[in-house]
């Protein structure tokens, strides 16, 4: 459940979809809840019909939902296509850490002299600004949060509590970086000499695009000459590493724990599952869905949906199975023998 610290009234919320709207348009909304536990301040939304039994007794003062369900409706309806699209719009309505954000420096930041800081920005407590930084309009860094040197990001930006901007990273606009993420750590590169590693200097960057998201403690690695490319409007779920010169498409979205070698290139509109793994200098097409727990060890050239992997089972059956894996290949060429003599005769 959720709260604006302001009211926002119905019409507010209609002008905001762009929907037409045929209640009491001053009725102030302090917040959004479920069909079940809205009361008359607040909006709820169904976007899924396994709660339509919900719909009849709910007491919000509007319901978001699809045109097809507005008659069962009891209360104010706001009629759209897509409610749960419309339901994330208006959630931006009530997020309480735009009330909190203040414009200005915190005394404890350390901000450097050069630094070029526009309209609106809010620097928290501890954060430290390195210098030839430059931010955007409305940016906000959280507390302990560190922007490395000649780094820049957007208009719009922002980075929760101790958050991590290399030196030389490029961020583009409205942007969330959260707690915990390293943007522009050092690449995995080194040499081995026959008895030790010597490490290789990583002299390329990263950049992020428009509307990327990034989850908590998640790692995005410089290149080790090029740079480290995220295409706009990519979201990146918590705990996702992603190694140096990797490529990553325009609106593709990472689960978490997602891990990526370095120098693969993933398409545009791609969707990679939780705990997928992809293996180093392979190219994934545009339009590829891998489900959860695949490990990619070859490149994917046809969009569609790819798997890997076996599910859950008994572990008595598993145990069978791992010993048949090992048969694969001795069954194969016992099968090939056998439709040559089947073609001989």
């Amino acid at each position: 459940m959720t709260h604006a610290s302001h009211p926002i009234t119905l019409a507010d919320i209609a002008r905001h979809l762009d929907i037409a709207f045929d209640g009491d348009a001053s009725r102030p909304i302090r917040g959004l809840a479920t069909l079940k536990e809205a009361g008359p301040d607040q909006v709820a939304f169904l976007a899924n019909r396994a709660y339509l039994k919900d719909l009849a007794s709910t007491r919000a003062a509007a319901v978001l939902l699809h045109p097809e369900h507005g008659k069962n409706c009891p209360v104010p309806r706001l009629e759209t296509e897509n409610p749960y699209l419309g339901y994330a719009r208006i959630s931006q309505l009530f997020d309480p850490l735009r009330a909190r954000d203040v414009p200005g420096v915190h005394d404890t930041a350390v901000v450097a002299e050069d630094a070029v800081l526009g309209e609106g920005v809010v620097i928290q407590a501890n954060a430290v600004i390195e210098s030839g930084v430059t931010l955007g309009a409305h940016v906000v860094v959280g507390a302990g949060s560190v922007v490395g040197a000649d780094s820049s990001i957007g208009d719009g930006s922002r980075l929760h509590a101790n958050v991590t901007v290399c030196h030389g990273v490029v961020i583009g606009k409205r942007v969330v970086l959260q707690s915990g993420c390293v943007i522009g750590g050092d690449g995995f590169g080194f040499a081995h000499d026959g008895a030790g590693w010597h490490k290789i200097a990583q002299l390329g960057g990263v950049v992020l695009g428009d509307d990327v998201e990034v989850g908590s403690c998640s790692s995005i690695d410089r290149g080790a000459l090029g740079d480290t490319l995220i295409g706009c409007d990519v979201k990146i779920d918590s705990q996702v590493q992603i190694a140096h010169n990797v490529t990553i498409g325009d609106h593709s979205a990472l689960a978490g724990c997602v891990g990526i070698a370095g120098s693969t290139r993933v398409g545009k509109h791609c969707m990679l599952g939780g705990g997928v793994g992809l293996s180093g200098h392979l190219t994934i097409c545009d339009g590829v869905q891998v489900t959860g727990m695949s490990l990619v060890t070859n490149s994917i050239l046809e969009p569609g949906v790819y798997s890997s992997g076996t599910g859950a089972m008994n572990n008595t059956q598993w145990r069978k199975n791992a010993v048949r894996f090992k048969q694969l290949d001795d069954i194969a060429k016992r099968l090939n023998k056998l439709e040559k003599n089947s073609r001989s005769e």
